[in-house]
């Protein structure tokens, strides 16, 4: 095994998706370089679907999360689940009719909001929240470049909750609340 220190390594691993792709990118390339009636088409579908893991795979690098806050975040079977130390609860993704984002004591929180008005409360450093990035992938008309560059905004004061810009509406669900759209 070759020698790598450990940050040098847990940078690759959390870029393993990254690299993959840019291999998976320079192999169609490779084979598309031969040309042909067979090869080109071929490689550049391959060149095609790597370029295309790379940019998904950048965006889910950016949504990773770090685990520095607490709790634990699961989701599965379209159901997300948040084990807190004092709130937890779980909310499925079809009964979601709210996607915020609040900043709190400086740090970003997700507030999925159900139709009937209940709310769950995931800090976005919780260990395993990083799935929520496919989770929210589900949801219909949602921009998943709203959704990382919000999480990439500016970071807020140690305030309880911060001014109004920083408590982003990310995506609401078609034909809920008092006016239907």
């Amino acid at each position: 095994m070759i020698p790598l220190r450990d940050g040098a390594r847990e940078a690759l691993w959390q870029g393993r998706e990254v690299i993959a792709g840019a291999v998976m990118l320079a192999l169609g390339l490779w084979i598309a370089s031969y040309g042909g009636l067979i090869l080109l088409p071929f490689g550049l579908a391959v060149a095609a679907l790597g370029a295309a893991w790379v940019w998904t795979a950048l965006r889910r690098l950016r949504f990773q999360a770090t685990g520095d806050a607490p709790g634990v975040v699961e989701v599965d079977e379209g159901r997300v689940t948040y084990f807190g130390p004092t709130m937890g609860g779980s909310v499925g993704m079809s009964d979601l009719a709210e996607l915020r984002l609040l900043r709190m004591r400086g740090r970003a929180v997700w507030r999925l909001k159900q139709g009937d008005g209940q709310a769950l409360l995931i800090p976005a450093q919780a260990t395993g929240a990083d799935a929520l990035f496919d989770a929210f992938a589900s949801l219909p008309g949602i921009d998943l470049g709203a959704v990382v560059a919000a999480l990439e905004g500016p970071a807020g004061t140690n305030a309880l909750v911060t001014d109004i810009g920083e408590n982003r509406v990310i995506w609401r669900r078609r034909g809920q609340g008092v006016v239907r759209q």
